[in-house]
């Protein structure tokens, strides 16, 4: 999955995938995304299924990155997320709806990430 980088680190950590090690934790939020609409056909099914999860995770890595700026947070560390299947039989039309629980996380003030002159594979050093 995608992430963006604070500076030379990710702000999404998904699951298993930690948050830096001096992080401290905030608070425990939920966000939730809906994926773009798509016609509710039994055709294609599997790649309507596929196009729906993609544009959701997408716009749930948007929605994340929006709520960690706006709570003053560094990090968001995903640690559950509930996918269910919306229809709507007026329009025949279905898409995605996801709630996606995190912990917010903030870099403390002393410990700053700045990029380093001749950087290995990550391109950062903390200091």
């Amino acid at each position: 999955m995608k992430t963006t980088d604070v500076e030379c680190g990710k702000t999404i950590y998904w699951y298993r995938d930690l948050p830096p090690l001096g992080a401290e934790a905030m608070l425990e939020h939920v966000v939730e995304a809906a994926s773009s609409r798509v016609p509710g056909t039994l055709v294609h099914r599997d790649e309507l299924w596929n196009q729906c999860y993609e544009d959701l995770m997408e716009r749930a890595e948007a929605r994340l990155r929006q709520e960690v700026t706006r709570l003053g947070g560094h990090y968001a560390h995903v640690l559950n997320e509930s996918v269910d299947s919306k229809h709507d039989d007026k329009t025949g039309e279905a898409w995605l709806h996801g709630r996606f629980a995190y912990m917010l996380y903030r870099q403390p003030e002393k410990t700053q990430v700045q990029p380093a002159s001749n950087a290995g594979a990550s391109g950062c050093t903390v200091s």
